[in-house]
């Protein structure tokens, strides 16, 4: 039976308690992790946010009723302990922050009881996680993910002092908002009192927080909640939290400045990690051309080379086609891996397919010098030899080369680079390489749409030098935009704003928009501008990717309390479901079912 609380107060959670609290009585609560019965005395380990202690329930040092209580603790059982702080009567136990103590308890209370867990609440769990995340309520009992949501607290916590201290103003922007069809696609939410109208959830504050600096707040920041109804994939959310932010009267030096200072403080205070500052600055193209990704991993090198020219010539139909469609040859040279079976290889050419490429030409130096080629018989061996010295090629090298289109070249050996960097264990999790990566280019071209979209959103601004290229080659107009990248992962990206009515104008034109259709999507932010807009500029992090990395875990869903799975789906809840028939009524809906 469970028994109440009864003015009993907690004194210490588990681990706050030590060797300076011998003799001292405590009262401790929290859930049993396990119990083991010696007969005449009983071991029961007490678990709580804090961490794990001792206890001992021993004939004597408790009457007989709550030694008999005491046989009966099971797992995940919820008790009050009142005792005496020992020394460790057994061997001390270095893996616990209190192994050289114990409590012996005088009293107890068994506040719930619990049903065996359908799995042990233990870290580093071995458990399927559909299982973990339909009990996600014990799954967040466990050691492991309790550190990981502790430390994506402090973060919080920390981001909004120093944020403070650098006269940032914390204001919330609205929830529910008007759809703009612009980026991913919204979550709509029927108004019941406009019928046929919707509300949109926001992808994120943009407009509201350049708003805000038409209204002279100056420095905004918002831990926001942000919503995208996207296409599945493994480690996205629907709902996210960002860290946003906007400055008014700076340049791309001025935000970079304090989110270097920003991360180095946040670093430093919840990992001791030194972050050096300056971080390093890439631009796009040599992000592009070095690495074949717009968010590099730093922590190794296997750069990509471009050898069009070492190949150009040549009769291998394969580099001469893409040569001749204006594509590119490069390769990637894996040191070491010179004598990887052609198993392996054959391995590698069907990932390289999944990220467009028709296939991969490799060259294997084996250790005597001798060399395996995939296309050997369609070069003359002083191409070849040309080939391998521009790949630095050694004894004991597997040289990779992909050739086509430079999106396809640059995806193909982007990812390869990562894939092998994992098989040959290049990835050190302890190492922090970050970069901003910078001048993205403004515009994208769209195949489906068949017009150029703005890489980041509409509003971004054009580097000055660049704009007289924005009617004659929009594809050579870069942008005064800058991502920040951590060991691979782009942990933050924003950008300098237009402020000139001008300029987006010509942004809306160039993109398709009418003034009608710019007006009709964004009219109170352009009429806003019209009332004297300041220069700013902005910056949005991915709270949950950045607390992922400084926890190293491999998944957002392991820093996040209550995640959805990859269709969206909430596990524990079994949401998205139906709803009653008399809400549709009211909000004017009628479910079609497909024929």
């Amino acid at each position: 039976m469970a028994e109440s609380m009864k003015g009993l107060k907690r004194t210490h959670r588990c681990t706050e308690i030590s060797t300076a609290n011998i003799g001292e009585t405590v009262t401790l609560m929290g859930w049993v992790q396990k119990s083991r019965n010696k007969g005449g005395i009983i071991f029961v380990d007490l678990r709580d946010r804090s961490g794990i202690v001792q206890l001992i329930f021993e004939n004597g040092s408790i009457d007989a009723k709550g030694f008999e209580k005491a046989t009966k603790l099971r797992s995940e059982f919820v008790i009050a302990v009142t005792g005496v702080v020992e020394a460790r009567s057994g061997a001390v136990n270095n893996n616990l922050k209190t192994g050289e103590i114990e409590v012996r308890a005088n009293g107890l209370r068994i506040l719930a009881e619990a049903e065996t867990p359908p799995f042990p609440i233990e870290e580093n769990s071995k458990t399927k996680e559909d299982l973990r995340l339909k009990y996600r309520f014990l799954d967040l009992r466990r050691p492991d993910i309790q550190r990981n949501l502790m430390m994506r607290s402090q973060v919080t916590t920390l981001i909004r002092q120093f944020m403070a201290n650098e006269g940032f103003l914390e204001i919330e922007t609205p929830m529910l908002t008007k759809s703009t069809p612009e980026g991913a696609r919204d979550y709509l939410v029927p108004s019941r009192i406009h019928p046929g109208n919707f509300y949109a959830l926001p992808q994120s504050p943009q407009l509201f927080k350049q708003l805000l600096m038409c209204s002279g707040y100056d420095r905004y920041i918002q831990i926001a909640r942000c919503f995208r109804d996207e296409d599945l994939r493994a480690d996205r959310q629907p709902e996210f939290t960002q860290i946003d932010m906007e400055l008014s009267f700076v340049d791309v030096d001025d935000v970079i400045d304090v989110n270097e200072r920003l991360l180095a403080y946040l670093f430093k205070q919840v990992l001791d990690v030194d972050v050096k500052l300056p971080i390093q600055r890439m631009t796009w193209q040599d992000a592009m051309d070095r690495f074949g990704s717009d968010k590099p991993d730093l922590r190794f090198g296997m750069e990509l080379q471009n050898v069009s020219e070492v190949v150009r010539g040549c009769e291998f139909a394969v580099f001469k086609n893409a040569l001749e469609a204006g594509g590119t040859v490069r390769g990637i040279n894996a040191k070491g891996q010179g004598s990887m079976p052609r198993k392996k290889i054959d391995k590698l050419v069907e990932f390289a397919k999944d990220y467009g490429a028709k296939g991969l030409a490799y060259i294997a130096i084996h250790e005597d010098g001798t060399v395996k080629s995939s296309f050997a018989k369609f070069m003359t061996e002083d191409e070849m030899n040309r080939l391998v010295e521009a790949m630095d090629g050694q004894a004991g090298d597997l040289l990779l080369f992909a050739a086509d289109k430079n999106k396809v070249v640059w995806d193909v050996l982007g990812a390869l680079r990562l894939e092998l960097a994992r098989q040959m264990n290049l990835l050190d999790s302890s190492e922090y390489r970050f970069v901003w990566i910078t001048e993205f280019p403004l515009l994208e071209w769209s195949d489906e749409e068949n017009r150029f979209k703005a890489m980041h959103h509409p509003f971004t601004m054009p580097m000055e030098e660049d704009l007289q290229y924005i009617d004659s080659d929009p594809g050579r107009v870069r942008a005064k935009a800058y991502d920040i990248v951590l060991n691979g992962t782009e942990i933050g990206g924003g950008s300098v704003r237009i402020h000139q009515d001008d300029i987006q104008e010509k942004m809306f034109e160039v993109l398709g928009f009418t003034k009608e259709k710019a007006y009709e999507q964004f009219g109170f932010l352009l009429t806003a501008f019209k009332y004297g807009v300041p220069p700013h500029a902005g910056l949005a992090y991915g709270l949950d990717r950045l607390v992922m990395l400084m926890a190293k875990q491999e998944s957002i869903r392991d820093v996040i309390a209550f995640p959805k799975v990859k269709d969206a789906s909430c596990l524990m809840t079994e949401a998205p479901n139906l709803v009653d028939e008399k809400q549709l009524e009211e909000l004017g809906i009628a479910i079609r079912s497909e024929e």
